[in-house]
């Protein structure tokens, strides 16, 4: 990968985008190239190039000063474009395999080019339209796993972890974090969007002050627990998938936090989409979410026993004590994150997308009584097969 620092900043139009290709090398002389802009997130913009006779592609993908979904009131920093390609050649070198290649980036213009993944689907588009994906929780179970253990103080040299949690110090992205996923849904701020008919079950939450106490300790963990490099922002819409291949995409939200907390934002996507959909056609969203933590924890677990650097890893019952703990913490998570995509700022389209009014709302008030005991509850949990226990029981 190439790293260069050149101009001044400027948004890339389509036009830019292939010049920059071009003088990059990227494609043959002469090649027909076709560019789309098809940036669908809210920081972004995101430019595909296709060579229309090879059909060989890249992508490139430039930060914007800005969040999309509200305008150029809310700056945001342009540091996040190197943050991301850091935490792509990071994940990389464990898993090479989960992550999309990265051949260039400009730090000055915040671009990232990377490998085309048009062959693949977003998980979450894939889900909505019914399919399973038999490998995704297989492989985002993995992904988990060997990224938090070689990037913790088990897995790797502890003043070497020191100095790379250094270069992912990230504070504008995770406040976003912190407002958006930990507080504004839990208090009647501004940024909030849900639907009138919704209002008397999100004011119950905001006057919920046990709530509250239990979303401020799990803000608290993401604010101060620096297990792991964390992708930050592990939702389905940050996954690309087939039947047989899985790549996790966008970590402009990596730093190092609390080792539970990409675990959660997976399990509340998939409960996300559960929610949406009929009782029937659940079950293969609660496999993910058992295969998941299935595989994070043998995969782990494996990797402390046969190559800790930590004097104490041999100590019986730490080991446990770290999967608990790291599995309680995702249960509260994925709580905060299933309202918080129900009534806050960003919503997903597994809930909006439902067509008839009453079952959407329907499914958005079981959302918010799932995420409720999800906080409340979560030290309860002895496994996964609680997320079907507290689904059923929240579903009425």
């Amino acid at each position: 990968m190439t790293t260069v620092q050149t101009s001044v900043y400027e948004p890339l139009t389509e036009p830019k985008a292939v010049s920059l290709a071009v003088r990059l090398g990227l494609f043959r002389d002469g090649a027909p190239l076709l560019c789309r802009e098809i940036g669908d997130g809210n920081l972004n913009l995101v430019f595909h190039i296709v060579d229309q006779e090879t059909k060989q592609g890249v992508i490139i993908k430039q930060a914007l000063p800005y969040a999309k979904v509200v305008g150029e009131s809310w700056p945001l920093t342009l540091k996040r474009a190197v943050i991301e390609s850091n935490a792509l050649r990071t994940f990389a070198s464990y898993v090479p395999q989960y992550v999309p290649k990265v051949y260039y980036s400009d730090e000055s213009l915040a671009i990232t080019v990377m490998e085309d993944l048009s062959r693949l689907q977003i998980a979450r588009k894939g889900l909505i339209e019914g399919k399973t994906y038999p490998l995704l929780s297989q492989h985002i179970g993995e992904f988990v796993a060997k990224t938090a253990f070689y990037t913790s103080d088990f897995g790797m040299n502890q003043q070497e972890k020191k100095k790379l949690a250094q270069s992912f110090v990230n504070p504008e992205l995770c406040k976003i974090t912190e407002d958006l996923v930990f507080t504004d849904p839990f208090f009647d701020h501004e940024t909030n969007n849900f639907e009138d008919e919704l209002r008397p079950d999100v004011e119950a939450l905001w006057r919920d002050d046990r709530l509250h106490l239990e979303a401020a300790k799990l803000k608290r963990k993401f604010l101060t627990e620096a297990d792991v490099l964390l992708h930050g922002d592990l939702h389905t819409g940050s996954i690309f998938v087939s039947a047989d291949e899985t790549k996790v995409i966008d970590p402009e939200f990596a730093f190092y936090g609390p080792i539970g907390f990409d675990l959660g934002q997976f399990f509340a996507n998939l409960l996300l989409n559960a929610l949406s959909r009929s009782e029937l056609e659940r079950q293969p969203l609660f496999d993910h979410i058992d295969r998941t933590w299935d595989v994070f924890a043998s995969v782990f677990s494996t990797l402390w026993r046969t190559e800790s650097v930590e004097t104490y890893a041999a100590t019986p019952g730490l080991l446990e004590d770290v999967l608990w703990h790291a599995f309680i913490d995702a249960v509260g998570f994925a709580g905060c994150e299933v309202i918080r995509r129900t009534i806050g700022l960003a919503h997903v389209a597994d809930l909006d997308g439902i067509e008839q009014k009453e079952v959407r709302l329907a499914a958005k008030r079981h959302a918010l009584r799932l995420g409720r005991r999800l906080i409340m509850e979560r030290r309860e949990f002895t496994g996964t097969e609680d997320f079907r226990r507290l689904f059923a029981e929240t579903e009425r």
